[in-house]
């Protein structure tokens, strides 16, 4: 296979995982806007919003894949489950572990959107809008939670870690899958 047809290759699984990624944040805004009900409802109309930029940014990946005839990332459901999981505890945890978990999610994609763009370059005009379209929303989620998270508790550290690595460890995989 030439450069060329790897780049093609290479540029359809990022798509496929974004995608599957996507479906992830739109599952842990919902698992978070069920347990804030119980700790902090001030948070369930910003969630909300949030969870619909979420959805707009999957339907922006999917009709990418489909434009291309390629299935979703074999991570789609992983991603959902996990992120209903995580938005769950997060949620119960209340308003300071939703944003811990929001700066951990969003920087680490953030960072990888924006090797994605340095990756792909002008090889792929539709791929790099379409993720340049997304990324300024990601940014927004991720400073406007940092704003309210302003002296991290050792919780808020401890949740940093652990949801940063696991989002890593979830993008690696469906690298691969």
């Amino acid at each position: 296979m030439d450069h060329k047809a790897r780049a093609v290759v290479n540029v359809g699984r990022i798509l496929k995982v974004n995608h599957a990624g996507e479906h992830g944040a739109v599952h842990i805004y919902a698992g978070q806007i069920l347990a804030v009900r119980l700790r902090a409802k001030a948070l369930a109309k910003e969630l909300a919003d949030f969870k619909t930029h979420e959805e707009n940014h999957r339907a922006i990946f999917a009709g990418e894949l489909q434009r291309r005839g390629l299935r979703r990332c074999r991570s789609y459901w992983l991603c959902a489950t996990g992120g209903y999981v995580l938005g769950i505890a997060s949620g119960l945890l209340g308003d300071k572990a939703v944003a811990a978990t929001t700066i951990a999610v969003e920087r680490v994609v953030i960072r990888h959107l924006q090797q994605q763009l340095a990756d792909i370059g002008n090889s792929d005009p539709a791929a790099t809008s379409a993720i340049m379209q997304i990324l300024k929303e990601e940014q927004h989620h991720h400073d406007h939670s940092a704003s309210r998270l302003s002296d991290p508790r050792r919780l808020d550290r401890a949740i940093d870690t652990v949801v940063s690595c696991a989002t890593e460890a979830t993008i690696w995989m469906g690298m691969r899958l």
